[in-house]
């Protein structure tokens, strides 16, 4: 039996812990003078009192987590928590959004998929686009290292949530013998690397609060900008170093989309040679500079920019969309539609496993690669005995087994979602981009959502909601809820 209880208690006190995140923007409408201080003191209010409601009937229960309560407090944490965020956008009268609207733009942020429903975004209130960025930044790692911090100092055990929330599988269940000083390094590591993506965008010429929203936002692999030209506003300012920000985006983006445990042992150890001896590393930049070379000589070939500007924007979409940001210096979904098609396509790879990319990750489709390359070696020498490695470990069977069970449910959950946005009348190119932008977490699509998602009717919105929860979820957390075995014992 799930114990309920416990369930509610920590869901309550992980509400009551989110809803301290309303005193920064607090502090930015202040600064601004934007008139958004009450928006966010009532959301405060209103989700702190939530919180407590679940806490305080639960609050003397104790005990361990099991796995399935670990699933099930992340899934009701995350649907929770993305109707909470959205209270900020509920009431504030500017911009006005609907219920639909303003779900979609929270879980979009705290999924860190990107997709907006927003514009005008230069004018709109700093709070409310501080706002935006911060739950982009949480949802990257900062609530998983919340939730993984706090649980151990209450006696309950953290690591079912650990496990069930990180994007992708990891290499190792902990990086230190202790989950607390798992979260703390994975904090430390998160907190060092936004404060240096911040200090060389304000180096660069971004204002103090641009510098800090977008780190918040490269860092996270989130993609949400404060202004609708995204990172190609910095290039067209004559008193910002424009390539100079291109350029620290895109190493921020690259190093955020790599696992976070080598960037642990990497700094714990003082060497970097955990990185080259790694095999997911390495088709990870090997992926990334084929797929620069090739997208950039496209544009230039097919006339669309010359060689310069086809380099330029070639490798910057390139790395932008594979690592599952979604900063664009141009519109791709304008560009022929093949070069459009491959960026969308080199979404779900996606980052590393262990990072806060979106996509099916590096490290699973490098195990899916050499499994499918020992089957068609299987054909000549059928009794061979041939395990698949990586980094000269053997795979478990049933970890290769579970990854090919995940690729197929995840094919299959694509195409289902695709058809059900055709239905709502969608076309189809409109359709295809948004649930694969959606569900690996990337954000800019095709069509009617290469700019925005705002002109989509609201079935489709809702159904998109569903897709980022999904791929933010990697699948199986949520959909083991709604197997009957999950229930029976």
């Amino acid at each position: 039996m799930l114990r309920t209880g416990l369930i509610c208690k920590l869901l309550g006190l992980l509400l009551m812990i989110f809803s301290l995140s309303y005193i920064c923007p607090v502090g930015v409408s202040l600064l601004y003078q934007d008139g958004k201080v009450p928006v966010f003191l009532y959301a405060f209010l209103l989700t702190f009192s939530g919180g407590a409601l679940l806490w305080i009937p639960n609050a003397r229960r104790a005990g361990e987590l099991r796995v399935r309560d670990g699933f099930m407090l992340t899934v009701l944490f995350w649907f929770v928590l993305g109707l909470a965020s959205a209270l900020p956008f509920l009431l504030s009268a500017a911009p006005a959004m609907s219920i639909t609207d303003a779900v979609f733009e929270s879980i979009s942020g705290l999924t860190t998929t990107g997709a907006t429903v927003l514009s005008g975004l230069d004018s709109l209130p700093k709070s409310l686009l501080f706002y935006r960025q911060l739950l982009q930044w949480m949802g990257g790692i900062g609530i998983v290292v919340i939730a993984v911090a706090i649980l151990p100092l209450l006696g309950v055990g953290g690591m079912q949530i650990y496990r069930a929330q990180t994007p992708g599988p990891v290499k190792d269940n902990k990086l230190t013998p202790r989950i607390a000083e798992t979260a703390k390094a994975l904090a430390a590591i998160y907190g060092v690397l936004t404060v240096a993506c911040a200090a060389l965008y304000w180096l660069g010429g971004m204002s103090a609060f641009d510098a800090i929203a977008h780190a918040f936002s490269t860092v996270s692999i989130g993609g949400f900008s404060t202004h609708d030209a995204s990172m190609a506003h910095f290039t067209a300012q004559p008193d910002i170093n424009g390539d100079f920000i291109i350029a620290v985006c895109m190493g921020f983006m690259v190093v955020s989309g790599l696992n976070f445990a080598l960037h642990y042992y990497c700094f714990a150890r003082r060497t970097l040679g955990h990185y080259a001896r790694d095999a997911e590393t390495r088709l990870y930049f090997g992926l990334l500079a084929v797929a620069a070379v090739a997208v950039s000589f496209s544009l230039f070939a097919w006339g669309t920019y010359d060689a310069g500007d086809g380099l330029r924007h070639g490798v910057f979409q390139t790395v932008s969309v594979m690592t599952t940001t979604g900063f664009t210096t141009e519109d791709f979904s304008a560009w022929p539609l093949h070069i459009a098609f491959v960026l969308i396509v080199l979404s779900f790879f996606g980052a590393c496993a262990g990072s806060t990319g979106g996509g099916i990750k590096i490290g699973r489709m490098l195990i899916l690669a050499r499994q499918s390359l020992r089957e068609i070696t299987r054909l000549i020498h059928p009794n061979a005995v041939l395990p698949v490695k990586v980094d000269e470990r053997p795979i478990p069977p049933r970890i290769a087994d579970a990854i090919w069970g995940f690729f197929g449910v995840y094919l299959i959950v694509f195409y289902l979602m695709t058809i059900v946005l055709l239905a709502t009348g969608l076309d189809f190119i409109t359709a295809w981009s948004a649930v694969a932008a959606t569900l690996n977490n990337l954000g800019p699509g095709l069509g009617e959502v290469g700019s925005n998602y705002a002109g989509l009717n609201a079935p489709a919105k809702w159904v998109l909601c569903l897709s980022m929860l999904l791929g933010r979820l990697e699948l199986f957390t949520l959909i083991v809820l709604f197997v009957p075995a999950y229930w029976r014992s």
